[in-house]
């Protein structure tokens, strides 16, 4: 018969073996995320430098996956100077939901490190100079408050100084609710600033990517003088949801998606992400040339010494 105190040794034994695999299995996880991840598209196990390497893009479906706004920039331009990069939400309405609005706005850029939910400033592709504003879901859902507005409009108020055309790539859940009207009134900001480039004759683009909707959508979003979208991109005012509430009807599968859209002649073109860079650098170059809008020198001067590419 075992006694007592082997009892208690055998049970601290088994304690301690089953913690070191408990430990073991953690250690295991956090390499196996380091190297590998998965498709949220068809579940297929990739590399992660595999998955880098094809531009974010799975091998196996094709799925465009989202990447942040750094990682963009870089896949697309040889050479970018950044603009109003201290630009930080204040909170004026000084609301709380749930949280704080000041104690989300820490946690997006903890989580994000970027100021707001927008990158901004002159970049370089080829020989392309233009201006360039690139969204980030991963700051609030990319979701537009004064900061977006804000760089937004100072981006095409450098557009017009330098005689340059505008690109903006969105990304975004919509207007953010923790502003209020603060937020919606961007629309209004955005859209008169981009007239203000129509009358002048300056290419505005915009490029939407997976997810694009609410009042991006409604506003700077699909005022471009060309409307390009990424393949399978989502893109939309209300959400899917919301509609098959409201109608009581059944939407199709390919709803809201790139290409229904261009089906039904809201977007001009769908671009795999590997095209992106040539047919972008190719639309401002056959632009420029037609119109006869040239960068000045002061546009071109900010490439005249080593390119600053953002951190």
């Amino acid at each position: 018969m075992m006694s007592l105190k082997n009892w208690f040794e055998q049970r601290r034994k088994q304690s301690t073996a089953h913690l070191d695999a408990e430990g073991m299995n953690r250690v295991e996880d956090a390499q196996y995320a380091k190297i590998w991840t998965k498709c949220v598209s068809c579940d297929a196990q990739l590399t992660k430098t595999d998955l880098r390497a094809n531009l974010n893009v799975c091998p196996k479906c094709g799925y465009h996956h989202r990447i942040s706004a750094k990682r963009r920039i870089k896949q697309l331009t040889d050479a970018f100077h950044e603009l109003d990069a201290q630009l930080s939400p204040l909170d004026p309405l000084h609301f709380t939901d749930t949280e704080a609005y000041t104690v989300r706005q820490a946690e997006a850029e903890k989580k994000s490190k970027l100021k707001d939910a927008v990158i901004t400033g002159i970049a370089k592709t080829g020989q392309a100079v233009y201006a360039l504003a690139v969204m980030d879901f991963g700051y609030m859902g990319g979701s537009m408050g004064s900061v977006v507005g804000e760089k937004i409009t100072r981006a095409a108020e450098k557009s017009l100084a330098y005689n340059l055309p505008l690109l903006v790539i969105t990304a975004s859940g919509g207007a953010r609710m923790q502003e209020g009207m603060f937020s919606l009134m961007q629309m209004v900001k955005t859209s008169a600033v981009l007239g203000r480039l129509h009358e002048r004759g300056l290419l505005y683009v915009t490029l939407l990517t997976e997810p694009t909707y609410g009042g991006v959508t409604a506003s700077y979003g699909t005022l471009g003088d060309l409307i390009l979208a990424e393949e399978g991109a989502r893109i939309g005012f209300a959400g899917r949801r919301v509609i098959e509430q409201t109608i009581r009807q059944k939407l199709p599968a390919d709803f809201q998606t790139a290409g229904y859209l261009q089906e039904y002649g809201q977007v001009d073109m769908v671009l795999h992400r590997h095209d992106l860079r040539q047919t972008l650098e190719r639309l401002i170059l056959l632009h420029q040339a037609s119109s006869q809008q040239h960068p000045t020198k002061e546009a071109l001067s900010l490439f005249s010494h080593e390119p600053v590419m953002v951190s």
